[in-house]
């Protein structure tokens, strides 16, 4: 598992911390989507700067039935191509409000 990122949880529900992948060291908030509509709306926004740049929904896993968080970005500095990560707890490491930006390469 390679960690691209780290966040900590906010008192408003999302997370906030910053993204670290190759030339890229942004500050991103993940924050709750309050106006979700439609079939299948995105639990979370993702912003950057104050630009929103991608998207993440609470899945199921499969093997543990634990629900986790799935990101996906889109940015100009990623070459046209888009990230995506799953939070990850730091189990044992930063408290229990803190979470790894797994990276999850996509074909």
């Amino acid at each position: 598992m390679t960690a691209i990122g780290f966040v900590t949880r906010t008192s408003h529900g999302g997370f906030r911390g910053q993204l670290r992948f190759l030339p890229i060291c942004a500050d991103i908030d993940i924050v709750p989507n309050r106006d979700k509509s439609g079939d299948n709306p995105a639990d979370f926004r993702i912003f950057t700067q104050g630009v929103e740049v991608g998207f993440g929904r609470i899945l199921s896993g499969g093997s543990r039935g634990t629900d986790y968080v799935s990101l996906s970005l889109a940015a100009p500095g990623l070459g046209g191509r888009k990230l995506c990560a799953n939070l990850g707890r730091t189990v044992g490491l930063y408290g229990e409000g803190s979470f790894f930006l797994i990276w999850n390469p996509v074909d």
